[in-house]
């Protein structure tokens, strides 16, 4: 998955690339073109294929603010408070 996925962002990067030396040297509107589509595949195939990635194997509830977790952050910032008031 690793491969792949560096393999699409040379991909995307090199279609960028060209697509701006294409625009400013060549032909304007098939430059545009170029990078259009390049943008289009960035974020409709290269990004779903990352979030996928990134995110395999996680738990939603742990990165959302619910009363259980709101507890767990009180609990940790008065232990800060704590430790930060004790003589050293």
């Amino acid at each position: 998955m690793k491969i792949l996925l560096r393999c699409l962002f040379i991909g995307i990067s090199f279609g960028l690339i060209y697509g701006t030396y294409h625009k400013s040297v060549v032909d304007l509107k098939v430059g545009e073109k170029i990078i259009g589509f390049t943008v289009v595949f960035a974020a409709f195939v290269f990004l779903p294929i990352f979030l996928y990635h990134r995110w395999k194997g996680k738990r939603l509830k742990d990165y959302t603010l619910s009363e259980e977790n709101l507890k767990k952050i009180r609990k940790n910032i008065e232990n800060q408070v704590v430790s930060k008031n004790k003589p050293r």
